[in-house]
Protein backbone atom coordinates (compact mmCIF):
# COMPACT_ATOMS: atom_id res chain seq x y z
CA UNK A 1 0.00 0.00 0.00
CA UNK A 2 1.68 3.51 -0.89
CA UNK A 3 2.00 6.34 1.66
CA UNK A 4 -0.16 7.93 -1.49
CA UNK A 5 -3.57 6.35 -1.35
CA UNK A 6 -6.55 7.37 0.69
CA UNK A 7 -6.36 5.18 3.44
CA UNK A 8 -8.79 6.59 5.82
CA UNK A 9 -11.56 6.05 3.30
CA UNK A 10 -14.08 3.55 5.16
CA UNK A 11 -16.55 1.73 2.42
CA UNK A 12 -19.16 -0.06 4.92
CA UNK A 13 -19.29 3.03 6.98
CA UNK A 14 -19.70 5.23 3.42
CA UNK A 15 -22.02 2.41 1.25
CA UNK A 16 -24.76 2.70 4.23
CA UNK A 17 -24.60 6.61 4.14
CA UNK A 18 -24.49 6.62 0.61
CA UNK A 19 -27.59 4.54 0.68
CA UNK A 20 -29.40 6.56 3.37
CA UNK A 21 -28.97 9.91 1.33
CA UNK A 22 -29.67 8.26 -2.38
CA UNK A 23 -33.11 7.27 -0.79
CA UNK A 24 -33.73 10.93 0.39
CA UNK A 25 -32.63 12.28 -3.24
CA UNK A 26 -34.85 9.38 -4.83
CA UNK A 27 -37.49 10.55 -2.61
CA UNK A 28 -36.72 14.29 -3.48
CA UNK A 29 -36.67 12.94 -7.17
CA UNK A 30 -40.25 11.70 -6.66
CA UNK A 31 -41.83 14.71 -5.58
CA UNK A 32 -40.07 17.14 -7.73
CA UNK A 33 -42.97 19.17 -9.52
CA UNK A 34 -43.75 18.72 -12.93
CA UNK A 35 -42.15 15.11 -13.13
CA UNK A 36 -43.89 12.55 -15.06
CA UNK A 37 -41.34 9.72 -13.98
CA UNK A 38 -42.87 7.27 -11.07
CA UNK A 39 -40.71 6.26 -8.09
CA UNK A 40 -39.52 2.84 -9.44
CA UNK A 41 -38.35 4.14 -12.83
CA UNK A 42 -36.00 6.15 -11.08
CA UNK A 43 -34.82 3.48 -8.81
CA UNK A 44 -32.32 1.91 -11.76
CA UNK A 45 -30.64 5.33 -12.00
CA UNK A 46 -30.18 5.96 -8.59
CA UNK A 47 -28.61 2.23 -8.21
CA UNK A 48 -25.89 2.97 -11.07
CA UNK A 49 -24.99 6.32 -9.22
CA UNK A 50 -24.48 4.45 -6.06
CA UNK A 51 -22.45 1.57 -8.00
CA UNK A 52 -20.35 3.56 -9.19
CA UNK A 53 -19.53 6.04 -6.14
CA UNK A 54 -19.33 2.79 -4.43
CA UNK A 55 -16.62 1.77 -7.31
CA UNK A 56 -14.72 5.06 -7.28
CA UNK A 57 -14.54 4.90 -3.36
CA UNK A 58 -12.64 1.67 -3.53
CA UNK A 59 -10.25 2.93 -6.23
CA UNK A 60 -9.35 5.73 -4.10
CA UNK A 61 -8.80 4.09 -1.56
CA UNK A 62 -6.50 1.22 -3.15
CA UNK A 63 -5.09 2.71 -5.70
CA UNK A 64 -1.28 3.25 -5.69
CA UNK A 65 -1.78 6.95 -5.85
CA UNK A 66 -3.55 9.72 -4.56
CA UNK A 67 -6.50 11.05 -6.60
CA UNK A 68 -9.41 12.30 -4.91
CA UNK A 69 -12.32 9.36 -4.55
CA UNK A 70 -14.78 12.15 -6.58
CA UNK A 71 -11.64 12.44 -9.67
CA UNK A 72 -12.61 8.45 -9.94
CA UNK A 73 -16.29 8.83 -9.61
CA UNK A 74 -15.94 11.52 -12.85
CA UNK A 75 -13.60 9.34 -14.31
CA UNK A 76 -15.95 6.02 -13.87
CA UNK A 77 -18.95 7.89 -14.85
CA UNK A 78 -17.17 9.65 -17.69
CA UNK A 79 -16.42 6.01 -18.56
CA UNK A 80 -19.07 4.41 -18.64
CA UNK A 81 -21.23 6.90 -20.81
CA UNK A 82 -18.93 6.79 -23.54
CA UNK A 83 -20.80 5.98 -26.91
CA UNK A 84 -18.08 2.80 -27.39
CA UNK A 85 -18.79 1.72 -23.74
CA UNK A 86 -21.26 -1.48 -23.87
CA UNK A 87 -23.96 -0.42 -22.44
CA UNK A 88 -23.88 2.83 -22.45
CA UNK A 89 -26.69 3.90 -24.10
CA UNK A 90 -28.45 1.77 -20.83
CA UNK A 91 -26.53 3.88 -18.81
CA UNK A 92 -27.58 7.19 -20.55
CA UNK A 93 -31.46 6.01 -20.71
CA UNK A 94 -31.38 5.30 -17.03
CA UNK A 95 -29.79 8.38 -15.48
CA UNK A 96 -32.58 10.76 -17.81
CA UNK A 97 -34.73 9.51 -15.26
CA UNK A 98 -33.23 10.88 -12.76
CA UNK A 99 -33.66 14.80 -11.75
CA UNK A 100 -29.72 15.73 -10.99
CA UNK A 101 -31.41 19.57 -9.87
CA UNK A 102 -33.87 17.39 -7.03
CA UNK A 103 -30.91 15.89 -5.40
CA UNK A 104 -29.49 19.22 -4.35
CA UNK A 105 -31.77 20.02 -1.92
CA UNK A 106 -31.34 16.99 0.33
CA UNK A 107 -27.20 17.45 -0.36
CA UNK A 108 -27.35 20.78 0.66
CA UNK A 109 -29.47 20.37 4.04
CA UNK A 110 -26.81 17.99 5.14
CA UNK A 111 -23.74 20.18 4.22
CA UNK A 112 -25.52 22.74 6.20
CA UNK A 113 -26.24 20.33 9.18
CA UNK A 114 -22.71 18.52 8.73
CA UNK A 115 -21.14 21.85 10.28
CA UNK A 116 -18.40 20.92 12.51
CA UNK A 117 -18.12 21.93 16.72
CA UNK A 118 -15.00 24.27 15.44
CA UNK A 119 -16.71 25.89 12.78
CA UNK A 120 -19.48 27.27 14.70
CA UNK A 121 -17.16 28.42 17.75
CA UNK A 122 -15.25 30.17 14.96
CA UNK A 123 -18.40 32.10 13.25
CA UNK A 124 -19.02 32.80 17.57
CA UNK A 125 -15.42 34.46 17.80
CA UNK A 126 -16.29 36.48 14.38
CA UNK A 127 -19.20 38.13 15.80
CA UNK A 128 -21.66 39.80 14.17
CA UNK A 129 -19.56 41.22 11.64
CA UNK A 130 -19.32 37.94 9.66
CA UNK A 131 -23.22 37.89 8.80
CA UNK A 132 -22.96 41.27 7.35
CA UNK A 133 -20.45 40.25 5.33
CA UNK A 134 -21.85 37.17 4.46
CA UNK A 135 -25.70 39.16 3.27
CA UNK A 136 -23.03 41.09 1.16
CA UNK A 137 -21.45 38.47 -0.86
CA UNK A 138 -24.75 36.79 -0.85
CA UNK A 139 -26.34 39.96 -2.11
CA UNK A 140 -23.80 40.21 -4.37
CA UNK A 141 -23.63 37.14 -6.10
CA UNK A 142 -27.45 37.20 -6.84
CA UNK A 143 -27.02 40.86 -8.40
CA UNK A 144 -23.86 39.33 -10.64
CA UNK A 145 -25.86 35.71 -11.64
CA UNK A 146 -29.30 38.09 -12.37
CA UNK A 147 -26.88 40.60 -14.53
CA UNK A 148 -25.26 37.97 -16.36
CA UNK A 149 -28.54 36.37 -16.76
CA UNK A 150 -30.09 39.49 -18.26
CA UNK A 151 -27.62 39.96 -20.55
CA UNK A 152 -27.10 36.80 -21.84
CA UNK A 153 -31.43 36.63 -22.33
CA UNK A 154 -31.33 39.93 -24.27
CA UNK A 155 -28.53 38.78 -26.49
CA UNK A 156 -30.80 35.92 -27.42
Amino acid sequence: MSKHANTDIDIIKSASILSMILLVTLISNYFTPLTTITFFEAVPGFVIIYIICLFGLTIAKYSPFYLPSVAWISVISILLTMPWTYGSQWISLQMTKVNFLAMLPPVLAYAGLAISKSEVATFKKSGWKIAIVAMLVFTGTYLGSLFVAQAVLSIS
